[in-house]
Protein backbone atom coordinates (compact mmCIF):
# COMPACT_ATOMS: atom_id res chain seq x y z
CA UNK A 1 0.00 0.00 0.00
CA UNK A 2 1.44 3.37 -1.01
CA UNK A 3 0.91 6.34 1.31
CA UNK A 4 1.67 10.04 0.87
CA UNK A 5 2.65 11.69 4.16
CA UNK A 6 2.34 15.50 4.24
CA UNK A 7 3.83 16.58 7.58
CA UNK A 8 6.20 19.51 8.09
CA UNK A 9 7.62 18.38 11.47
CA UNK A 10 10.47 16.18 10.29
CA UNK A 11 10.80 14.33 13.60
CA UNK A 12 7.15 13.27 13.50
CA UNK A 13 7.40 12.49 9.79
CA UNK A 14 10.44 10.26 10.33
CA UNK A 15 8.76 8.40 13.20
CA UNK A 16 5.60 7.78 11.16
CA UNK A 17 7.64 6.58 8.18
CA UNK A 18 9.58 4.11 10.30
CA UNK A 19 6.44 2.61 11.84
CA UNK A 20 4.51 2.40 8.55
CA UNK A 21 7.43 0.79 6.72
CA UNK A 22 7.54 -1.92 9.40
CA UNK A 23 3.88 -2.52 8.59
CA UNK A 24 4.81 -2.95 4.90
CA UNK A 25 3.51 0.44 3.74
CA UNK A 26 5.44 2.35 1.09
CA UNK A 27 5.65 5.96 2.31
CA UNK A 28 6.54 9.13 0.41
CA UNK A 29 7.14 12.02 2.87
CA UNK A 30 6.83 15.65 1.80
CA UNK A 31 7.03 18.70 4.04
CA UNK A 32 4.97 21.55 2.54
CA UNK A 33 1.38 21.97 1.47
CA UNK A 34 2.35 22.90 -2.08
CA UNK A 35 4.50 19.78 -2.47
CA UNK A 36 1.73 17.74 -0.88
CA UNK A 37 -0.77 18.95 -3.46
CA UNK A 38 1.61 18.32 -6.34
CA UNK A 39 2.35 14.76 -5.24
CA UNK A 40 -1.28 14.01 -4.33
CA UNK A 41 -2.44 15.01 -7.82
CA UNK A 42 -0.24 12.25 -9.23
CA UNK A 43 -3.16 10.04 -8.24
CA UNK A 44 -1.05 6.96 -7.48
CA UNK A 45 -1.58 6.79 -3.73
CA UNK A 46 -3.81 4.45 -1.76
CA UNK A 47 -4.08 6.96 1.10
CA UNK A 48 -2.87 10.40 2.19
CA UNK A 49 -1.91 11.45 5.71
CA UNK A 50 -2.35 15.21 5.73
CA UNK A 51 -1.37 17.67 8.45
CA UNK A 52 -3.34 20.93 8.72
CA UNK A 53 -0.66 23.42 9.76
CA UNK A 54 1.67 23.37 6.77
CA UNK A 55 3.94 25.94 5.10
CA UNK A 56 2.91 27.16 1.66
CA UNK A 57 -0.67 25.91 1.78
CA UNK A 58 -2.59 24.55 4.74
CA UNK A 59 -4.11 21.08 4.82
CA UNK A 60 -7.67 22.31 4.31
CA UNK A 61 -6.62 24.06 1.10
CA UNK A 62 -4.73 20.99 -0.11
CA UNK A 63 -7.72 18.76 0.56
CA UNK A 64 -10.10 21.16 -1.17
CA UNK A 65 -7.93 21.25 -4.30
CA UNK A 66 -7.55 17.46 -4.31
CA UNK A 67 -11.30 16.94 -4.15
CA UNK A 68 -11.95 19.64 -6.77
CA UNK A 69 -9.74 17.64 -9.15
CA UNK A 70 -12.02 14.66 -8.63
CA UNK A 71 -9.51 12.52 -6.75
CA UNK A 72 -11.16 10.18 -4.27
CA UNK A 73 -7.97 9.08 -2.51
CA UNK A 74 -8.77 8.43 1.18
CA UNK A 75 -7.39 11.19 3.44
CA UNK A 76 -6.57 11.04 7.13
CA UNK A 77 -6.08 14.55 8.55
CA UNK A 78 -3.44 14.64 11.25
CA UNK A 79 -3.19 17.78 13.37
CA UNK A 80 -2.84 19.36 16.79
CA UNK A 81 -5.97 21.40 16.06
CA UNK A 82 -8.51 19.16 17.74
CA UNK A 83 -11.39 21.61 18.23
CA UNK A 84 -14.84 20.57 17.08
CA UNK A 85 -15.01 23.29 14.40
CA UNK A 86 -11.73 22.08 12.86
CA UNK A 87 -12.83 18.45 12.89
CA UNK A 88 -16.12 19.35 11.24
CA UNK A 89 -14.37 21.52 8.66
CA UNK A 90 -11.95 18.72 7.80
CA UNK A 91 -14.68 16.11 7.39
CA UNK A 92 -16.89 18.45 5.38
CA UNK A 93 -13.93 19.26 3.12
CA UNK A 94 -13.69 15.60 2.17
CA UNK A 95 -11.47 14.02 4.82
CA UNK A 96 -12.21 10.38 5.63
CA UNK A 97 -10.79 10.53 9.16
CA UNK A 98 -9.59 13.24 11.54
CA UNK A 99 -6.88 12.17 13.99
CA UNK A 100 -5.80 14.81 16.57
CA UNK A 101 -2.27 14.94 17.98
CA UNK A 102 -0.96 13.41 20.17
CA UNK A 103 -2.00 10.01 18.84
CA UNK A 104 -1.00 6.38 19.13
CA UNK A 105 0.67 4.81 16.11
CA UNK A 106 -1.67 1.84 16.40
CA UNK A 107 -4.63 4.17 15.88
CA UNK A 108 -3.00 5.74 12.82
CA UNK A 109 -2.40 2.30 11.28
CA UNK A 110 -5.98 1.27 12.06
CA UNK A 111 -7.18 4.51 10.46
CA UNK A 112 -5.24 3.80 7.25
CA UNK A 113 -6.52 0.26 7.02
CA UNK A 114 -10.10 1.41 7.60
CA UNK A 115 -10.14 4.25 5.06
CA UNK A 116 -8.44 2.17 2.36
CA UNK A 117 -10.63 -0.92 2.78
CA UNK A 118 -13.28 0.42 0.42
CA UNK A 119 -10.67 1.32 -2.19
CA UNK A 120 -9.08 -2.13 -2.00
CA UNK A 121 -12.46 -3.73 -2.66
CA UNK A 122 -13.17 -1.51 -5.67
CA UNK A 123 -12.58 -2.86 -9.21
CA UNK A 124 -8.98 -2.54 -10.34
CA UNK A 125 -8.58 0.20 -12.93
CA UNK A 126 -6.14 -0.01 -15.81
CA UNK A 127 -4.11 2.90 -17.13
CA UNK A 128 -3.53 3.07 -20.86
CA UNK A 129 -2.03 5.18 -23.62
CA UNK A 130 -1.73 4.37 -27.29
CA UNK A 131 -1.42 0.61 -27.73
CA UNK A 132 -0.28 -0.15 -24.17
CA UNK A 133 -2.11 -0.72 -20.94
CA UNK A 134 -0.85 -1.11 -17.37
CA UNK A 135 -2.47 -3.94 -15.48
CA UNK A 136 -2.18 -2.61 -11.93
CA UNK A 137 -3.25 -5.81 -10.24
CA UNK A 138 -0.57 -7.98 -11.85
CA UNK A 139 2.02 -5.21 -12.44
CA UNK A 140 2.15 -6.07 -16.13
CA UNK A 141 2.50 -3.91 -19.22
CA UNK A 142 0.25 -5.13 -22.03
CA UNK A 143 0.13 -4.46 -25.77
CA UNK A 144 -3.62 -4.12 -26.36
CA UNK A 145 -3.29 -4.94 -30.06
CA UNK A 146 -1.35 -8.19 -29.71
CA UNK A 147 -2.17 -9.31 -26.19
CA UNK A 148 1.55 -9.64 -25.42
CA UNK A 149 2.49 -8.71 -21.85
CA UNK A 150 5.60 -8.26 -19.75
CA UNK A 151 6.09 -8.15 -15.99
CA UNK A 152 7.43 -4.92 -14.48
CA UNK A 153 9.73 -4.62 -11.51
CA UNK A 154 8.73 -2.29 -8.66
CA UNK A 155 10.61 0.77 -9.89
CA UNK A 156 9.77 0.07 -13.53
CA UNK A 157 6.11 -0.03 -12.51
CA UNK A 158 6.34 3.29 -10.63
CA UNK A 159 8.04 4.98 -13.59
CA UNK A 160 5.51 3.63 -16.09
CA UNK A 161 2.60 4.57 -13.87
CA UNK A 162 3.85 8.17 -13.66
CA UNK A 163 4.15 8.40 -17.43
CA UNK A 164 0.72 6.87 -18.05
CA UNK A 165 -0.90 9.32 -15.64
CA UNK A 166 0.81 12.19 -17.48
CA UNK A 167 1.03 11.19 -21.19
CA UNK A 168 2.68 13.66 -23.57
CA UNK A 169 3.77 15.81 -20.61
CA UNK A 170 7.47 16.37 -20.00
CA UNK A 171 8.32 15.14 -16.52
CA UNK A 172 11.55 16.63 -15.11
CA UNK A 173 14.07 13.95 -14.22
CA UNK A 174 14.23 15.38 -10.68
CA UNK A 175 10.49 14.79 -10.26
CA UNK A 176 10.68 11.20 -11.49
CA UNK A 177 13.72 10.46 -9.35
CA UNK A 178 12.24 11.95 -6.15
CA UNK A 179 8.95 10.08 -6.52
CA UNK A 180 10.51 6.71 -7.31
CA UNK A 181 13.59 6.77 -5.07
CA UNK A 182 12.54 9.37 -2.47
CA UNK A 183 14.16 12.53 -1.15
CA UNK A 184 16.52 10.74 1.21
CA UNK A 185 17.82 8.14 -1.22
CA UNK A 186 21.57 7.82 -1.69
CA UNK A 187 21.05 6.76 -5.32
CA UNK A 188 21.90 9.17 -8.13
CA UNK A 189 20.39 10.05 -11.49
CA UNK A 190 22.33 7.27 -13.21
CA UNK A 191 19.92 4.84 -11.53
CA UNK A 192 17.04 6.58 -13.28
CA UNK A 193 18.78 6.24 -16.64
CA UNK A 194 19.25 2.53 -16.03
CA UNK A 195 15.59 1.93 -15.20
CA UNK A 196 14.39 4.07 -18.10
CA UNK A 197 16.51 1.82 -20.31
CA UNK A 198 14.81 -1.24 -18.81
CA UNK A 199 11.35 0.20 -19.48
CA UNK A 200 12.26 1.18 -23.05
CA UNK A 201 13.46 -2.38 -23.74
CA UNK A 202 10.17 -3.79 -22.47
CA UNK A 203 8.20 -1.41 -24.69
CA UNK A 204 10.31 -2.59 -27.63
CA UNK A 205 9.77 -6.23 -26.63
CA UNK A 206 6.01 -5.62 -26.76
CA UNK A 207 6.30 -4.08 -30.23
CA UNK A 208 4.63 -0.92 -28.94
CA UNK A 209 4.49 2.38 -30.80
CA UNK A 210 4.69 4.15 -27.44
CA UNK A 211 8.13 5.55 -26.65
CA UNK A 212 9.82 7.41 -23.81
CA UNK A 213 11.22 10.58 -25.36
CA UNK A 214 14.10 12.50 -23.80
CA UNK A 215 14.05 16.29 -24.07
CA UNK A 216 17.62 17.38 -23.47
CA UNK A 217 18.11 19.36 -20.30
CA UNK A 218 14.43 19.18 -19.33
CA UNK A 219 13.12 15.66 -18.80
CA UNK A 220 11.16 12.80 -20.34
CA UNK A 221 7.72 12.29 -21.85
CA UNK A 222 5.59 9.40 -23.04
CA UNK A 223 4.84 9.79 -26.74
CA UNK A 224 3.20 7.73 -29.46
CA UNK A 225 4.74 7.28 -32.89
CA UNK A 226 2.55 8.34 -35.80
Amino acid sequence: MRVLLVEDEKGISSAICQVLKKENFTVDPVFTGTDGLDWALDGSYDAIILDVMLPGMDGFQVLKRVREKGLKTPVCMLTARSGLDDRVRGLESGADYYLPKPFQMAELIACLRAITRRREEAPVMELGFGDIQLNQQEAKLVNKNTGESVKLGAKEYQIMEMFLRNPRQILPKETIFDRVWGYESEADYSNLEVYLSFVRKKLTFLGSKVKIKATRGIGYSLEEEA
